[in-house]
């Protein structure tokens, strides 16, 4: 599954970066893509995973359907197979909706599998969410560095200050992520694991032991109420 997100989702971001030099003509629409995109865009995907990858892994895992390792094999598999030949066709897919489809596929499969579809719905919001605001960010971005070249006569102070923001809003996103931190330790906690969390930490209040002077004031309630 790695491999296969890697040959599909990697490749569409150097094909980004690839277009962004011939665009500038610092390479050839027939060149090679240089080593340093690959590199660049193989270590990004890879931070990004071991960053942002465990809230990922808990909302399929958990979120959508319970997944056991059956239905983890079943629909790592399918999701492998499928992105594996859309790369070799040379279609570009959302590895999220692959994997999304296939755990909603192994979940329904199971008999007594309950699936969240609140879940599954407000992801299908997101994803509709997306086109139009990655469009709209784009197009963001692109006049703040057009227009601070513009004003500086210069071809790098745009490029600079727009890269300095995305910077500051991802550090920003990741210190806002942590205030609810997923990591190895909790990946796999039940889904409904704070309502749980709480139950029982009110059911341990109602059972802790009373200390002398709650006890005293117990034992006179009979002789109070007897007077």
């Amino acid at each position: 599954m790695s491999l296969a997100h890697g040959t599909n989702d990697a490749q569409k971001t150097m094909g980004v970066i690839f277009l962004a030099l011939v665009a500038s003509g610092s390479v050839n629409d027939d060149d090679a893509i240089p080593f340093w995109v690959k590199a660049s865009c193989a270590i990004a995907i890879a931070l990004g995973t071991y960053l942002g990858g465990w809230r990922i892994i808990r909302t399929l895992g958990k979120g959508i359907v319970e997944v056991d390792t059956p239905q983890g094999v079943a629909a790592d598999g399918a999701s492998a197979a499928i992105i594996l030949t859309s790369s070799h066709f040379g279609m570009a897919l959302s590895t999220t909706h692959v994997a999304t489809g296939s755990i909603l596929g192994t979940g329904l499969g199971r008999k007594g599998a309950e699936v969240r579809w609140g879940v599954a719905g407000r992801m299908v919001v997101a994803w509709v969410i997306t086109l139009p605001a990655a469009a709209a960010i784009g197009a963001t971005t692109w006049m703040i560095g057009a227009g601070l070249n513009s004003l500086t006569n210069t071809q790098f102070v745009g490029e600079l200050v727009v890269f300095a923001i995305l910077v500051v809003f991802c550090l920003w996103m990741w210190r806002h992520s942590q205030k609810d931190a997923i990591d190895a330790s909790n990946v796999t906690n039940s889904w409904d694991g704070e309502a749980v969390a709480a139950a029982e930490e009110s059911l341990t209040a109602d059972e802790a032991p009373m200390d002398d002077s709650a006890k005293n004031h117990q034992e006179a309630l009979p002789q109070k109420a007897g007077a």
